[in-house]
């Protein structure tokens, strides 16, 4: 199944309660300020000031100009510390949820990654190169913390409770009365054999993916040089076979790779992110009609990409009515009548 994506929140502002240390000091010094407390989480100034300058450099990078995005942080200040309560909620569910080992290890599959494509072969080695480049690893690891987090969140508390909360007689309904938008589209059955680049001479590698290429189109059995030479750790199992996959759903260079092949022809190598390449073999095809068929996954598919907006909506009303949340005096009426928007439309006198 298929999930979309949680959107980046945009985190900002300054606020509330100053935190001094005088000792003996004849001026008092402010440390730090509490913005806001959500449950065990306390927002500080800091936390804030770190995500308004990472908002900031990101969208410099992006070409515009420092002095209009720090204009639009200004003007959206209750937006953005709404968000931030916001992703303060999420995260403590995730501990709630016990989700860190599984956060966990995401973060260990991505850093390994990198140490693949950068044919590193330890931790220390990659965070060394990452620093070199003026990258903190720990800022890497705890922003995908957070990413990893939100994104397992929702799947589990929205997206897939949406999913699986049609029953038959309500997706037959749905079905039916959408019956244009389920014709059967252009499919293609592929197998693939994977070489990495990981550990090894990218132009060996290349060198003998053109090879096995050529091997291939001169009749040589696709099974056999799969599992000898794919480096995917399931080859044995799955020998090179991958799946059906709807065409307009491939990555465009795969979609252009397969274009026009037969079923049992071949494609040149096709590169992975500078991970390794890919020779795919069409084994089937499957043209698309304007007949329409119904299929379960693609009708819960269609029932949660519309149910989802509200769906999330009222995920984020619930955690905040069941949580602790302190706003400054000061900002509570610039914040709260953003944060608490959609529970002040359902109390809303009818007239």
């Amino acid at each position: 199944m298929k999930y979309l994506k949680a959107g980046a929140l945009l985190l900002a502002i300054f606020l509330f309660q100053a935190v001094f240390v005088s000792a003996q000091e004849a001026e008092e010094r402010v440390v730090d300020e509490v913005v806001a407390v959500v449950d065990n989480s306390v927002i500080t100034l800091s936390d804030v000031k770190r995500e308004i300058k990472s908002v900031t450099d990101a969208a410099v990078q992006q070409g515009r100009k420092r002095e209009d995005i720090e204009k639009e942080v200004a003007e959206k200040r209750g937006e953005l510390i709404a968000n931030l309560i916001n992703e303060a909620l999420i995260l403590q569910k995730g501990k709630d949820l016990n989700l860190d080992a599984e956060v966990d290890a995401s973060i260990n599959r991505r850093f390994l990654d990198l140490m693949k494509q950068n044919n590193l072969k330890t931790i220390e080695a990659l965070y060394a190169e990452m620093e070199k480049s003026g990258v903190s690893p720990q800022e890497i690891r705890e922003l995908w913390r957070k990413q990893i987090t939100r994104d397992l969140v929702v799947q589990r508390e929205v997206q897939s409770k949406l999913y699986w909360k049609p029953a038959g007689a309500e997706m037959k309904a749905y079905y039916e009365k959408n019956k244009s938008r389920f014709t059967k589209p252009e499919t293609v059955t592929i197998s693939e054999i994977f070489l990495s680049f990981a550990g090894r001479n990218e132009a060996a590698v290349r060198e003998k993916a053109k090879q096995l290429v050529a091997q291939l189109r001169g009749g040589a059995d696709f099974v056999k040089l799969a599992t000898e030479n794919s480096d995917r750790p399931n080859v044995a199992q799955t020998k090179g076979k991958v799946d059906t996959l709807n065409v307009k759903e491939l990555d465009e260079k795969f979609a252009a790779a397969i274009k026009g092949l037969k079923p049992g022809q071949v494609t040149d190598p096709v590169e992975i992110d500078q991970v390794g390449l890919d020779i795919l073999r069409v084994d089937e095809r499957s043209a698309a009609s304007s007949e329409s068929v119904f299929d379960e996954n693609e009708v819960r598919m269609a029932i949660l990409q519309e149910s989802f907006p509200a769906g999330q909506k009222q995920f984020m009303a619930d955690l905040r009515k069941d949580s602790y949340i302190k706003i400054s005096d000061s900002y509570r009426p610039l914040v709260a009548p953003i944060l608490f928007a959609d529970e002040r439309k359902d109390k809303a006198p009818s007239k």
